[in-house]
Protein backbone atom coordinates (compact mmCIF):
# COMPACT_ATOMS: atom_id res chain seq x y z
CA UNK A 1 0.00 0.00 0.00
CA UNK A 2 2.74 2.22 0.90
CA UNK A 3 4.62 1.66 -2.85
CA UNK A 4 1.36 2.81 -4.44
CA UNK A 5 1.32 5.85 -2.29
CA UNK A 6 4.85 6.92 -3.06
CA UNK A 7 4.48 6.21 -6.93
CA UNK A 8 1.32 8.53 -6.51
CA UNK A 9 3.43 11.30 -5.02
CA UNK A 10 6.02 10.75 -7.77
CA UNK A 11 3.73 11.39 -10.42
CA UNK A 12 2.31 14.31 -9.25
CA UNK A 13 6.15 15.99 -8.31
CA UNK A 14 6.36 14.93 -12.12
CA UNK A 15 3.45 16.88 -13.10
CA UNK A 16 4.77 19.97 -11.47
CA UNK A 17 8.37 19.59 -13.32
CA UNK A 18 6.45 19.67 -16.69
CA UNK A 19 4.70 22.82 -15.96
CA UNK A 20 0.83 21.29 -15.69
CA UNK A 21 0.34 23.27 -12.46
CA UNK A 22 -3.26 23.93 -12.94
CA UNK A 23 -4.23 20.48 -13.25
CA UNK A 24 -2.24 19.58 -9.71
CA UNK A 25 -4.87 19.08 -6.39
CA UNK A 26 -2.96 19.36 -3.32
CA UNK A 27 -4.06 16.22 -1.73
CA UNK A 28 -4.16 15.28 2.09
CA UNK A 29 -3.31 12.13 3.53
CA UNK A 30 -4.59 9.72 5.99
CA UNK A 31 -1.93 10.89 8.64
CA UNK A 32 -2.89 14.75 8.53
CA UNK A 33 -0.18 15.88 6.72
CA UNK A 34 -1.25 18.32 3.70
CA UNK A 35 0.76 19.19 0.55
CA UNK A 36 0.83 22.70 -0.27
CA UNK A 37 1.66 24.04 -3.64
CA UNK A 38 2.81 27.16 -3.87
CA UNK A 39 1.96 28.74 -7.17
CA UNK A 40 3.81 31.69 -7.08
CA UNK A 41 4.85 33.67 -4.68
CA UNK A 42 1.32 35.04 -3.52
CA UNK A 43 -0.61 32.30 -4.26
CA UNK A 44 -0.94 28.76 -2.69
CA UNK A 45 -3.15 25.62 -2.61
CA UNK A 46 -3.84 24.21 0.25
CA UNK A 47 -6.22 21.93 1.00
CA UNK A 48 -7.11 23.08 4.53
CA UNK A 49 -7.70 26.29 3.79
CA UNK A 50 -10.91 27.43 1.15
CA UNK A 51 -11.50 23.82 0.31
CA UNK A 52 -8.22 23.46 -1.25
CA UNK A 53 -8.92 26.44 -3.79
CA UNK A 54 -5.79 29.29 -4.94
CA UNK A 55 -5.80 31.88 -2.51
CA UNK A 56 -3.39 34.92 -1.76
CA UNK A 57 -0.67 33.22 0.61
CA UNK A 58 -1.31 33.70 4.01
CA UNK A 59 -5.38 34.77 3.87
CA UNK A 60 -8.63 33.13 2.76
CA UNK A 61 -9.08 35.08 -0.30
CA UNK A 62 -9.38 33.24 -2.96
CA UNK A 63 -8.12 33.91 -6.76
CA UNK A 64 -11.94 33.50 -7.75
CA UNK A 65 -13.45 35.75 -5.76
CA UNK A 66 -10.36 38.30 -7.10
CA UNK A 67 -11.49 37.70 -10.51
CA UNK A 68 -14.92 37.62 -10.03
CA UNK A 69 -15.16 41.09 -8.65
CA UNK A 70 -12.40 42.39 -11.21
CA UNK A 71 -15.12 40.66 -13.80
CA UNK A 72 -17.59 43.02 -12.66
CA UNK A 73 -15.86 45.65 -12.48
CA UNK A 74 -14.45 46.53 -9.36
CA UNK A 75 -11.46 48.60 -9.24
CA UNK A 76 -8.22 47.92 -8.08
CA UNK A 77 -8.26 50.82 -5.40
CA UNK A 78 -11.95 49.59 -4.40
CA UNK A 79 -10.45 45.83 -3.47
CA UNK A 80 -7.69 47.34 -2.11
CA UNK A 81 -9.66 49.40 0.38
CA UNK A 82 -12.27 46.26 0.91
CA UNK A 83 -9.33 44.24 1.37
CA UNK A 84 -6.57 46.14 4.15
CA UNK A 85 -3.89 42.83 3.31
CA UNK A 86 -4.37 42.58 -0.14
CA UNK A 87 -1.87 44.46 -2.40
CA UNK A 88 -1.28 45.62 -5.18
CA UNK A 89 1.22 42.65 -6.17
CA UNK A 90 -1.47 40.23 -5.23
CA UNK A 91 -3.98 41.66 -7.63
CA UNK A 92 -1.42 41.04 -9.88
CA UNK A 93 -0.67 38.03 -8.53
CA UNK A 94 -4.26 36.51 -9.41
CA UNK A 95 -3.92 37.43 -12.77
CA UNK A 96 -0.48 36.40 -13.94
CA UNK A 97 -2.55 33.21 -12.00
CA UNK A 98 -5.33 32.87 -14.29
CA UNK A 99 -3.59 33.57 -17.64
CA UNK A 100 -0.93 31.03 -16.52
CA UNK A 101 -4.19 28.54 -16.18
CA UNK A 102 -5.78 29.64 -19.42
CA UNK A 103 -2.52 29.04 -21.41
CA UNK A 104 -1.86 25.96 -19.78
CA UNK A 105 -5.51 24.31 -20.40
CA UNK A 106 -6.32 22.00 -23.18
CA UNK A 107 -10.03 21.88 -24.91
CA UNK A 108 -11.34 18.27 -26.15
CA UNK A 109 -14.26 18.15 -28.21
CA UNK A 110 -16.39 15.72 -26.57
CA UNK A 111 -18.71 13.71 -28.27
CA UNK A 112 -17.81 15.10 -31.57
CA UNK A 113 -19.10 13.44 -34.52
Amino acid sequence: MRQVGRRRQLHQWDAVRKGIFNQVRALSFSSGAAIVWSMSERIEINPRVCGGQPVIKGTRISVAAILEQLAEDESWDSLLRGYPELTRADIQAVLDYARRSVLHTEIAAVGAA
